[in-house]
């Protein structure tokens, strides 16, 4: 095993293969409303040359009262296929400060049944400060037929969820900040109880990258081992509404772990609930 990710890609290898026929860039950046950033005028502003934006708000199912909840497959292929994407292309993922929302897409192409995803290490912000190219031109898109291969053996509902606590039969890895995990800091969304699952073990998904680049492999491993995270059992994922998880998740399967899901519910649709358990504290 390398001492890096595999899934991951460094800005040199996406710097030689700009422009190539069969790659497909997205600019997968997202932020909280009071973050004050604007993640669609960002890239319009600026983004690298062949980009294309990727608005978590509008790919997500509209029939879910839940945010960013993962689209119905002929969706989400309809979606992607309108920019230009297909099952057969090399799929590079970016945010805005790395290793934040774009792991959720990586996550997102992989369970529609696309194969050569990637995460682009280190973000757009340090791509832009290193000088490479940066471009405000729209990119042209040519349609193409994203054919989906839904895995659903990825991804837990909320009575997946119920089973697992009751059962214990998976472990749940929890990426949000430990203010929130231990419910001492309030939920950014209204109408959420503060805490966690019982059982859950604290990963938050900062931990897992350092200045925006995903950590080797030896230290994604000493991170896991230090939450109290069993790499020999399945694991489940879980978040505020299911996109950093992905970061979990993408720790998970870079160390070869493969009997994972994710909780697309996440926190807002379990501490939204009246009647699950909820624990504070430490783990």
């Amino acid at each position: 095993m390398s001492d890096n990710s595999d899934f991951v890609v460094s800005p040199d290898w996406l710097q030689e293969r700009l422009g190539q026929p069969g790659m497909s860039i997205l600019d997968a950046s997202w932020y909280f409303p009071f973050q004050n950033r604007d993640a669609k005028a960002e890239y319009d502003a600026g983004h690298i040359p062949g980009a294309v934006f990727f608005d978590h708000e509008k790919l997500s199912d509209p029939d879910s009262p839940l945010p960013h909840t993962l689209l119905k497959p002929e969706a989400f292929a309809a979606a992607v296929s309108s920019m230009g994407i297909t099952n057969d292309d090399t799929i590079v993922v970016y945010d805005g400060p790395g290793m934040h929302t774009s792991p959720r897409v990586w996550w997102m192409f992989r369970v529609m049944g696309a194969r050569n995803v990637f995460v682009l290490d280190g973000g757009f912000a340090n791509w832009k400060s290193a000088g490479r190219p940066v471009t405000d031109v729209v990119t042209k898109i040519a349609p193409s037929a994203f054919v989906p291969k839904f895995d659903a053996g990825k991804v837990a509902s909320f009575a997946d969820m119920r089973k697992i606590v009751e059962s214990g039969s998976r472990q749940i890895a929890d990426a949000r900040a430990a203010g929130r995990f231990k419910g001492v800091d309030p939920e950014p969304r209204e109408g959420l109880r503060s805490g966690h699952m019982p059982g859950a073990r604290n990963v938050p998904s900062s931990s897992l990258a350092d200045n925006g680049y995903l950590k080797n492999i030896n230290e994604l491993r000493k991170v896991l081992d230090g939450a109290g995270v069993d790499l020999s059992r399945p694991i489940v994922t879980s978040c505020g509404s299911g996109i950093t998880a992905a970061v979990i998740t993408l720790a998970l399967e870079s160390l070869g772990h493969k009997d994972n899901m994710l909780y697309d519910g996440s926190w807002t649709e379990w501490g939204g609930n009246k009647d699950t358990p909820v624990v504070t504290g430490e783990a």
